[in-house]
């Protein structure tokens, strides 16, 4: 048998120690609103009248969430310089002279 959408964020609600409120907050960092009782759907038994299966969307949504949640929000990286501002990666040797005097 394979997990579901719902086994999934059960573990990593139980591994994590999350609240319904932390999960919550955890969705919001991702532009994701979810109330607590559409989120009591997922934790429900299967054979509950109120079971409602997790869509992938969701739960794509809460490990995004999850990841800004434990690391913070991604840093901007700079902008690349132009090329003709960029120093090549080769170090550039100068031609050696035929006409070099002798000492």
């Amino acid at each position: 048998m394979a997990l579901t959408n719902n086994d999934i964020i059960k573990k990593l609600r139980v591994a994590l120690q999350l609240r319904d409120d932390d999960i919550v907050e955890i969705l919001k960092l991702v532009d994701f609103r979810i109330t607590k009782s559409e989120l009591g759907a997922f934790f429900r038994k299967d054979d509950h009248p109120n079971y409602v299966e997790m869509q992938d969307q969701i739960l794509r949504n809460f490990l995004n969430g999850l990841v800004i949640y434990k690391r913070g929000p991604m840093e901007k990286k700079p902008a690349p310089k132009p090329t003709s501002e960029r120093k090549s990666k080769f170090r550039q040797k100068p031609f050696p002279r035929k006409d070099k005097p002798k000492e």
